[in-house]
């Protein structure tokens, strides 16, 4: 019986473990068969003919894809530019300084989660054609900083709390002045984490969709607005390879965030 009922736990595992291996890996299974199927229909379970023909279609240098990616980019790395040019400061403030509600300015950067994004962006569309900014990379730059900067404040403050503060008074008793303490000791302590919300923040924004559509339309297209209109239109195989494009960034950046943000430092995030 004892050996009947650890089977019968044994294969209950498995079979969870293989469920939650499908949930997670079946949508991916499922992009890269779109991604190489140039027929499909049914009733056939498989792609009837298999080739390259559609990605060659978007890494066509004259394509569409390719503009929206250079696009998204250059987005997003004036993204984290804005972004760390304010999260800098206003997380070595948050981390080293005595603010009087301290606690109230880290809750402030976090409300902007706290609201339904699409009502959010409809006032802010509409605060952006009064002043005739709507349309404009700058007003896509201002959108996507605004939402990153609720995690590179969070991320940053936690990276400067997590600097041995005892390394900067022996800094200072050298006869460091402040600002070179902070920028030959503070900072590149805090760089890992202050690279790792740079790097947030550039994924936050080449993945925003909402915003984009509601500020950028029709003027600005990133390849999430791209990989929306080829699947609204049917265009499932450019939506696939889209996404799949769209994935490579997800996953380094999870590899760097294993590898550099450390456990003492996310354990500073709001302390």
């Amino acid at each position: 019986m004892i050996r009947i009922a650890s089977s019968a736990r044994m294969v209950l595992a498995v079979s969870l473990l293989a469920a939650f291996a499908f949930v997670l890996i079946g949508p991916l299974l499922n992009l890269a068969l779109w991604s190489v199927a140039e027929r499909w229909y049914t009733p056939f379970k498989l792609p009837v003919t298999y080739g390259t023909r559609y990605w060659e279609q978007v890494f066509r240098p004259t394509g569409d894809a390719m503009a929206s990616l250079g696009t998204s980019v250059w987005i997003a790395v004036l993204t984290v530019v804005f972004a760390l040019a304010l999260s800098i400061p206003a997380g070595y403030a948050l981390a080293r300084l005595k603010l009087p509600m301290r606690a109230l300015f880290m809750l402030m950067f976090l409300l902007p989660q706290a609201f339904p994004s699409v009502a959010i962006y409809i006032n802010v569309a509409r605060i952006f054609y009064q002043i005739g900014i709507n349309g404009t990379v700058f007003a896509v730059v201002l959108v996507h900083a605004a939402h990153g900067l609720v995690f590179s404040v969070w991320i940053a403050a936690a990276a400067f709390a997590a600097v041995d503060r005892d390394l900067e008074l022996a800094a200072r008793n050298m006869g460091a002045s402040p600002l070179r303490t902070f920028f030959t000791v503070t900072l590149p302590l805090a760089a890992p984490g202050i690279i790792a919300s740079g790097i947030f923040v550039f994924l936050e924004s080449l993945d925003e969709f909402t915003g984009t559509f509601f500020v950028g339309v029709p003027q600005v297209t990133t390849l999430p607005l791209l990989l929306y209109n080829a699947a609204m239109g049917g265009n499932y195989q450019v939506a696939s390879i889209t996404a799949l494009i769209l994935l490579v960034p997800s996953v380094l950046f999870m590899l760097f965030i294993e590898r550099f943000l450390r456990a003492d430092v996310l354990a500073k995030v709001g302390a």
